[in-house]
């Protein structure tokens, strides 16, 4: 396979879905498995070390949601993209989405093609950051892109990849104000939508994890990092 190393956990409880992602996912050279319900997906990511899971929402035994939180507690799992498929269209759906831990949230019906940019999007996005100035240390923070880890004070801190970019990328520009709308353009890009109070959510995630004082609140403007 061209793209063996990449590999995709595709999770849904419709087989007919099941079946057309596979099929135009392997035509692409990925690596592909599927799993029918979230106990099932969360069994398999832990097996399986999937570079990218594309999870639906409403499942039996476990929905995907649940199934989201389990796989991004996994620390050899903090790194893969997690991909919601859904026919719900509820704003507090896609919020519940990505506090979850999502790095994407598509509606059905799914468009093959269209999918699978989106995929290669993901994955080109993260190789070009790859490739990027992989270290920053600010006092007794620092962030290692080449290993996606964080220490404050010594002490080793995981972060799901959307909040670990979100991180980075303020601590590349520290005390620099971003808005909303900056943010998602350079975290999630202009290929994925997502909702302006998604960055809300990672913020407040970020600081309970890394301290309340990392990143301030600038009212009516956004966000930036504190460099004191």
């Amino acid at each position: 396979m061209a793209k063996s190393a990449q590999k995709i956990l595709v999770v849904d409880d419709e087989e007919p879905i099941l079946e057309l992602l596979k099929y135009n996912l392997e035509k692409e050279g990925y690596d592909v498995k599927a799993a029918s319900d979230g106990m099932q997906a969360v069994e398999m990511a832990r097996k399986f070390q999937p570079d990218l899971v594309l999870l639906d929402i409403m499942m039996p035994r476990m929905d995907g949601v649940e199934a989201c939180r389990q796989i991004r507690a996994m620390p050899e799992l903090a790194n893969t993209f997690i991909v919601f498929l859904t026919a719900r269209t509820e704003e507090y759906s896609e919020i519940a989405a990505f506090e979850g831990g999502a790095d994407d949230y598509i509606q059905k019906p799914i468009k093959p093609r269209a999918l699978v940019s989106r995929i290669s999007a993901l994955f080109r996005r993260d190789s070009k950051k790859k490739s990027e100035s992989s270290q920053i240390r600010i006092g007794d923070l620092v962030i290692d892109r080449s290993s996606y880890t964080i220490k404050v004070k010594g002490r080793e801190v995981s972060l799901p990849k959307k909040e670990f970019e979100l991180l980075f990328f303020l601590a590349q520009n520290p005390n620099k104000v971003f808005n909303r709308d900056e943010l998602l353009q350079n975290i999630w890009g202009s290929d994925v939508y997502v909702l302006a109070r998604t960055v809300d959510v990672h913020i407040r995630k970020v600081r309970e994890k890394i301290g309340e004082d990392c990143i301030s609140t600038v009212k009516g403007v956004g966000y930036k990092f504190n460099l004191n």
